[in-house]
């Protein structure tokens, strides 16, 4: 695909749609979702108004298993440093519900935690938290004391 060609409207392509879904609940208050995104001030940048900037910036929606993601930082606008293509289990990852930790610098879910560096399962590390009132890094790294029978 030659760079003019980026340049035309797509309208039946997944990056396209999902481009006019983004501007849609963002600024249009007859759409069903609007008050989570326009109707709580979530807005898109002024560069991604245009179909092509947010192509050029956001590259084509790699499979119809990803969607258009507000990361790192789920409260934010619709702009480059706030975005990536996702998929599912990623964008659950992302929701206001999750708690979020930092470990080295990195910012994830509390379960995505206990998938990567705990010695225990997630529910066992929420319950810890939580709960227990331990700090993290003596929740994930504490194995558990398993019953014996």
């Amino acid at each position: 695909m030659s760079y003019d060609d980026r340049r035309v409207h797509k309208p039946r392509t997944p990056t396209y749609r999902s481009w006019t879904m983004m501007i849609a609940r963002c600024t249009n208050p007859r759409v069903g979702n609007y008050k989570y995104y326009g109707g709580r001030g979530i807005e898109v940048a002024n560069r991604w108004r245009i179909f092509a900037n947010f192509l050029d910036d956001m590259g084509e929606r790699p499979s119809l298993a990803h969607s258009l993601d507000r990361w790192p930082n789920k409260n934010g606008n619709y702009e480059p440093e706030n975005c990536r293509w996702s998929t599912r289990k990623e964008q659950a990852r992302n929701t206001s519900s999750n708690r979020i930790v930092v470990i080295s610098g990195m910012p994830m879910s509390l379960r995505e935690a206990a998938e990567r560096f705990a010695v225990v399962d997630y529910k066992c590390l929420h319950l810890r938290i939580t709960r227990l009132g331990w700090t993290l890094d003596k929740a994930i790294s504490t194995p558990s004391h398993q019953r014996r029978r």
